[in-house]
């Protein structure tokens, strides 16, 4: 297993596979480096990167409030800095896409371009307050069998998905004790997530303009809670020219290996330098 130090002394976990242009892959909110296992496939031909965020999977844990956007783009930054590569494009999930437009914003010339998997500059309510229904809590169920069962009531937006790949995902994102299942993530993510909420939202929008002049994609779940149909126009208006998929069947947020998400990234792929 491989692991970088950050700047703050952390051990934060990643893998690195491939050769070719580099593509960082960034998880969601609570996820980590296996939510990117389904769409690995597609990604033959590049160099492919994923990262455990701090606090999540086999990364270390810290303090809470480090578990914030900004530092997490540091974090990326200093991988890429620790594998020396001087630049990357950015496959981004939820949380992955708010890290890649804060990278944008803040140092540019580190992307070679970005897709966003559901996720945009302003953010649902409806959305963010079903994340904070589970948010740092521990499922009640005590086998991966049932909590199969749960994912797939829980799951808001999603149809048709067969039972083998809810059973794939609780599988990541929960660990099997003695106790029952608990996440896999540091559960004091909560109170990272709680504390931002009671700050004023910030306006997100001079993050996306700053994706100016990068390949850019955006995937969207037709079902999806978080990124909703207003926000994807005017994303569209600014960005003409990006890529776009509007996956059927799906909520917050697509897995990627539908094949109207494949598509998009074929030709996000396809206009890299």
């Amino acid at each position: 297993m491989a692991y970088f130090k950050t700047s703050d002394g952390l051990q934060l976990y990643y893998t690195d596979a491939g050769a070719g242009t580099p593509v960082l892959c960034l998880a969601g909110l609570t996820r980590n480096s296996r939510d990117f296992d389904y769409v690995a496939p597609a990604l033959d031909g590049f160099r492919v990167i994923t990262m455990d965020y701090r606090g999540r999977g086999k990364s270390d844990r810290a303090p809470h409030d480090t578990y914030a956007v900004p530092i997490e783009a540091r974090d990326a930054t200093e991988l890429l800095d620790h594998l020396g590569l001087p630049a990357a494009a950015i496959l981004g999930t939820s949380r992955g896409g708010l890290i890649a437009m804060v990278l944008a914003a803040a140092t540019n010339d580190r992307l070679l371009g970005v897709c966003l998997n559901d996720i945009g500059p302003d953010l649902a309510p409806g959305g963010i307050e079903a994340i904070k229904t589970y948010l740092g809590r521990n499922p009640p169920q005590k086998t991966y069998a049932e909590a199969a069962g749960m994912r797939a009531a829980m799951m808001q937006g999603f149809c048709g998905v067969p039972e083998s790949r809810w059973s794939e995902e609780v599988r990541k994102n929960y660990l099997e004790t003695p106790r029952g299942l608990v996440v896999n993530y540091d559960p004091a993510l909560r109170e990272a997530v709680l504390e931002a909420g009671a700050q004023p939202a910030p306006d997100l929008w001079p993050l996306f303009d700053a994706l100016e002049g990068l390949p850019l994609a955006l995937i969207r779940g037709a079902n999806s809670n978080l990124l909703t149909e207003a926000t994807t126009a005017e994303m569209r208006r600014r960005r003409p020219d990006m890529i776009y998929a509007n996956v059927p069947d799906r909520g917050h947020a697509p897995f990627l290996d539908e094949p109207a998400a494949l598509e998009a990234i074929r030709q996000w792929l396809e206009r890299l330098p």
